[in-house]
Order: C-alpha cells, then sequence, then structure tokens
C-alpha cells in the first residue's frame, strides 16, 4: 500500500514524524509532501497569486510552499505519475479538530483534497489542553484505528476524521464512532494592540470559543477520554430544504 503524509503544521512539525511511526506500521511505501511552513487555519485554500515551489529534503519527503491543499494536489500531479496512493493521512495536528474545527482546520483540508481525488483519506489530530501526554494517544493507538478503516471500503467523495484526547495512552477509554459537534465561535477570543507604528490590529483566538457536549458528538467523545471517529462527506447541500426551497420560485 503506497501511503502520502501531510499535515497543516509543516514538514518539520512534531505532529508529522509522529504520522510516519504510524504509516511505517502499515506499509513501507511511505512518501512525505507537507507544507515548508505552519499553515493552520488555512482551510481548503489554494494558490493562486503566486508560484508555487516543491522541494526535496530526501527519499520520498517532500515540502511545498504553500497550503495543505497545494501539497496535495502538487504531490498527486508531480510525484506520483507512475503509481497513485492508496491513502492519504493527514497529521497528526498539534491540537483538536472537533466540531466546526472543520471547516477551518489544514488538516482536515489536505484529506478533502485527497477524498476529491477520489483516494481514501483520514485526518488525525492529537488534543493537548495542557495534559502533559503530548503525542502519547496518538502514537499508542494510531495504528490501531487506522487499521479497521484501511479495510473499509470508503465511499466517494467521504472522509474520516479521527482526534486523540489529551490523555496518557493507558488512559484512553476507548474508540467512539461519533458524528460532528458545533462551537460556538461568535464568544472565541480577540486580542487588539497597536503595532510599534501605531496602527491597531487584532489577533483572533480560540480560547474563549464554546461548544456544547450533545450525546454521540466528537465534542463529548474527546472530553470524555475517548477517540472519536467521525465519518464526514463534501456534499454539503442540504438535501431536506430542496423540496422546500424549488416552492418558492415554482411559477
Amino acid at each position: 500500500m503506497r501511503i502520502l503524509l501531510t499535515n497543516d503544521d509543516g514538514i518539520h512539525a512534531p505532529g508529522l514524524t509522529v504520522l510516519e511511526e504510524i504509516a511505517r506500521q502499515l506499509s513501507d511505501d511511505v512518501w512525505i509532501c507537507a507544507p515548508a511552513e505552519e499553515q493552520s487555519g488555512a482551510g481548503h485554500s489554494l494558490t493562486l497569486h503566486h508560484p508555487v515551489r516543491l522541494r526535496e529534503h530526501g527519499d520520498r519527503r517532500y515540502s511545498v510552499t504553500g497550503t495543505p491543499t497545494d501539497s496535495v494536489n502538487l504531490a498527486l500531479r508531480k510525484l506520483f505519475a507512475d503509481k497513485r496512493p492508496d491513502l492519504v493521512l493527514s497529521g497528526v495536528n498539534a491540537g483538536e479538530n472537533l466540531g466546526d474545527d472543520i471547516t477551518y482546520s489544514g488538516t482536515i483540508s489536505a484529506a478533502m483534497e485527497a477524498a476529491l481525488a477520489g483516494i481514501p483519506a483520514i485526518g488525525l489530530s492529537q488534543a493537548f489542553r495542557d495534559s502533559g501526554a503530548g503525542f502519547e494517544a496518538a502514537t499508542k493507538w494510531g495504528a490501531k484505528v487506522l487499521a479497521p478503516l484501511i479495510d473499509m471500503q470508503m465511499a466517494k467523495r467521504t472522509l474520516v476524521n479521527v482526534n486523540f484526547p489529551a490523555l496518557p495512552a493507558d488512559k484512553v477509554g476507548g474508540i467512539r464512532v461519533t458524528r460532528q459537534g458545533f462551537h460556538d465561535y461568535a464568544r472565541g477570543s480577540l486580542a487588539e494592540g497597536t503595532d510599534p507604528r501605531g496602527r491597531k490590529y487584532y489577533w483572533f483566538g480560540l480560547q474563549d470559543a464554546e461548544h456544547t457536549l450533545d450525546h454521540g458528538t466528537d465534542l463529548e467523545a474527546v472530553e470524555d477520554g475517548y477517540i472519536a471517529v467521525t465519518p464526514l462527506q463534501l456534499d454539503l447541500t442540504h438535501h431536506s430544504a430542496i423540496d422546500r426551497l424549488a416552492s418558492r420560485f415554482a411559477s
């Protein structure tokens, strides 16, 4: 199995080293193509207004001077002329990607780009929350979580979001299959300051973001000490509203 690894924390991120360790338990045909620098919060953005560069860092290891989407897109176009990857893994992100984090997440967006190309894709993220456990849960549980997902035939234009709780590996409660939860980003933090030239600036943060632990969500699972495995789809259509909306335009 050929596996492509990417992330949004950059080619030198500790989480990418963890992901490579996990991937090598599954295959010896592992490739890396990740952003040259951190791209957290980049979402599913594609660089259009300036060129990007592909740089080699050793055997099967590359970086792209662009976004996570650029990294997957360019890798598929330029690195795999003979044989495309069988699987794309994105992460392990330094921090959780729960609820509507996924709409901002470069980690999940890289997996989305692979899914759009018809390649099975999984995003992996490690919660921290000052636990001191680092990537321990992801390191110890990663291959165990991925094995059944790899054996499963994913539907087209779908992907899987995996989040590890901020716990030592032996304290993890197990694995839960969940639905996406919801944050209230309207209450996230906003810092205001003045730069050295006297101009105001604003800096967004998520420290005060609120969320509800609805039953069955990824947020609840990680809060309870479980690994959250959440299937996602790229079809954003609100299907149940189609007939009602169409009636508004009926002649």
